[in-house]
């Protein structure tokens, strides 16, 4: 995964990309209307329920707004919410809080719906051993907040993007020759470039598995599209010489049926992609 200092320069371009595109030359409806001089105050109002994410992201978008803006917080990123709940307080220029609202109810509303469904898989997986981990699936421009929220939902992050993971896909493979080919290649190109980047390599069937498992330092074997049977019998071929991660339309109701089967992580884009916003509201009081 990236750096912790590279993790908040994607939000930081996150926020101000936001920013310039609600805001551009100026919010004319409160430059209107609301003297610059005004202030006011505004509650987080939770109208649904489920699992609350984006509570510091909304203190960085604040920050960036107006560093003089005061905010209460109530309620701290992975707390269960439900309708009619205050998630924080909101206090300073009108005109500045009405700027920083869309973006942080935008954020907020996504980044919680998607850390509720987190939450839901991992409750799912309790007991496994086996771990839930998100993807590459997610909304363009807002990566890092998704990821965010997979892990306020008690999920893991997979890697970040293409550039801090190697993973050697049934595109890759094809590509290159077959998998040993796909292998060697990297390796050689890892070598000669002087990165350290951990290998994943997917595996269609329990033949690709074994000739996988032939080649050294591999990190971990994607099982992709693998019915129950022959991810039992792959982990039994893997037999923890690297990690196993099993893929490819797994839902709720076949989620644990695979973790005992004995994979480490679970991957699923549903965690992103398939998710529908929670409702929240920023109303002045």
């Amino acid at each position: 995964m990236i750096s912790a200092a590279k993790f908040q320069e994607e939000l930081e371009l996150i926020i101000a990309n936001a920013l310039r595109e609600d805001i551009g030359d100026g919010d004319h409806s409160s430059l209107a209307c609301i003297p610059a001089s005004a202030r006011g105050k505004a509650r987080l109002l939770v109208k649904d329920e489920g699992l609350l994410a984006g509570v510091d992201f909304a203190r960085q978008v604040f920050e960036k707004v107006d560093p003089s803006m005061e905010m209460e917080v109530l309620m701290q990123d992975g707390s269960p919410v439900t309708y009619g709940d205050t998630a924080f307080y909101i206090s300073g220029s009108s005109r500045n809080i009405l700027q920083a609202e869309r973006l942080v109810l935008n954020a907020m509303q996504r980044m919680s719906a998607i850390a509720t469904k987190t939450s839901k898989y991992a409750k799912l997986l309790e007991g496994t051993g086996t771990k839930i981990l998100d993807t590459r699936k997610t909304t363009p421009g807002i990566r890092a907040l998704e990821k965010w929220a997979v892990k306020i939902g008690g999920g893991e992050n997979h890697r970040f993007a293409l550039y801090d993971m190697i993973m050697l896909k049934d595109n890759h493979i094809d590509f290159a020759g077959g998998i040993t080919q796909a292998i060697l290649q990297t390796k050689d190109y890892l070598k000669k470039h002087s990165k350290n980047l951990k290998i994943i390599v997917e595996a269609r069937n329990l033949d690709e598995v074994s000739e996988i498992l032939s080649s050294e330092g591999i990190y971990r074997i994607l099982l992709d599209n693998f019915n129950y049977e022959d991810t039992r019998k792959a982990v039994e071929l893997i037999a923890g010489r690297c990690q196993s991660e099993s893929s490819g339309g797994i839902n709720e109701k076949t989620l644990r049926k695979y973790a005992e089967c004995g994979v480490d992580y679970i991957s699923s884009g549903a965690l992103t992609h398939s998710v529908s916003n929670m409702d929240f509201s920023l109303k002045a009081v």
